[in-house]
């Protein structure tokens, strides 16, 4: 089980520009993988949520969430004791 929160996302995606700035000043560390740079990754991504959409943002515990909102994030990073 990974340590880190791992974001699946692209820059030219609004909702994975908002939630990189919110992981950010939040201090949350994790690991951002560029979609559109490895078409592995965008498989990945896909595999994890079943859905093509982003971002795919992967908590320690092994669950995910898909295009999730500022407040969903923060309760699962509450929830993990993350922040």
């Amino acid at each position: 089980m990974s340590e880190k929160v791992t974001m699946y996302g692209a820059d030219w995606c609004s909702d994975c520009r908002r939630t990189k700035a919110q992981l950010d000043g939040l201090g949350v560390a994790y690991d951002y993988i560029d979609v559109e740079a490895d078409a592995a990754s965008a498989e990945a991504a896909q595999r994890i949520s079943g859905r093509i959409n982003i971002p795919v943002v992967v908590y320690p515990d092994g669950s995910h969430q898909v295009e999730p909102s500022n407040p969903d994030v923060e309760a699962k990073l509450q929830e993990l004791a993350i922040v």
